[in-house]
């Protein structure tokens, strides 16, 4: 048996960041298997995880930049989306089997922006049961297609914006009245937008599902950054895909100390610098005369400590 040439390899892209506007259709798992082809290194990960029928800003980091996901992961993160109403399905989205149907031609606009409302602050929420989230060891979705009735402990997330922009009637396929509504929310780490259209339809009484959702922002990364795989494919192959730096990255997830060429050696040996008025509690990323990013800092015991460092000795 002979191989297939896979022609040229591409340089292996610097440390850092791409923010790719994931396709319809892909999971996560496929988008980072395509990024190490075109980043020619395997040390690549990805900032939360995108539901293979959701669009937008997947945050992908490489080499390095993979020790600041954990961070980002936790950011805040603003999504558009359409919820149809009227209808609810097994998995809270258009992917799954439709359990019910009810006449929504009742329901207001008006009706709309108070069920929202009531669904914006902070909330306690019941995730997806084809959620990923464990059970007992196993992925509550696992047990779901195993069968299974899941019930999943309510959480409290948190809401910032659950804007209504749209409320237009619309047939379902068997021909009943629904409602699409087009929205904006912004929510905290951890918050189900499937759940929030199951929510807000159960709250008006007639059910409702997600039919479209696309990421627009994860904390400082947004879509006007975002490059498509196939904009990324298309590169010529003699060079290493573009990428935001180690300190860029670092700089749209976190406040910034700008260090003196002491305090960065020191960091780089792991040392403790002083704490200077005015520092944030929060971690903190230290970038060094250079403008390189030399480690992530938080302050503990009346000193600035590396939590990471990037630049060691």
């Amino acid at each position: 048996m002979t191989r297939t040439d896979p022609g040229p390899r591409r340089p292996t892209a610097a440390d850092g960041v791409v923010v790719v506007d994931k396709p319809a259709g892909w999971t996560s798992h496929d988008v980072v298997a395509r990024m190490r082809r075109l980043a020619s290194t395997r040390k690549v990960g990805h900032a939360g995880t995108l539901d293979p029928m959701a669009t937008g800003v997947l945050v992908v980091g490489i080499g390095r930049a993979t020790r600041l996901l954990t961070y980002v992961v936790g950011a805040d993160k603003e999504y558009t989306a359409t919820v149809r109403l009227g209808v609810t399905t097994t998995t809270d989205d258009a992917e799954g089997e439709t359990l019910a149907t009810v006449d929504a031609s009742g329901v207001t606009s008006a009706d709309v922006v108070a069920g929202a409302a009531a669904l914006t602050g902070a909330i306690q929420q019941v995730p997806s049961a084809v959620s990923a989230i464990k059970v007992d060891g196993q992925r509550a979705y696992a047990r779901v297609r195993a069968g299974e009735d899941v019930e999943l402990a309510a959480r409290p997330v948190t809401v910032s914006r659950f804007d209504v922009h749209d409320v237009r009637p619309v047939r379902t396929d068997d021909g009943s009245p629904a409602l699409d509504v087009d929205v904006t929310v912004v929510v905290s780490s951890g918050t189900y937008v499937r759940a929030l259209a199951r929510d807000l339809g159960a709250g008006l009484g007639v059910g409702g599902h997600l039919t479209a959702l696309r990421r627009t922002r994860v904390g400082g990364y947004a879509l006007d950054v975002a490059r498509s795989l196939d904009d990324l494919g298309a590169l010529p192959t003699d060079v290493p895909i573009d990428v935001v730096s180690l300190a860029d990255s670092a700089r749209a997830t976190f406040p910034v100390r700008d260090l003196t060429a002491a305090e960065a050696r020191a960091l780089s040996y792991g040392q403790s610098i002083a704490v200077v008025d005015g520092a944030p509690g929060a971690t903190v990323a230290g970038i060094g005369p250079d403008g390189e990013l030399v480690a992530l800092l938080e302050e503990r015991g009346g000193a600035v400590r590396p939590a990471l460092v990037f630049a060691p000795a």
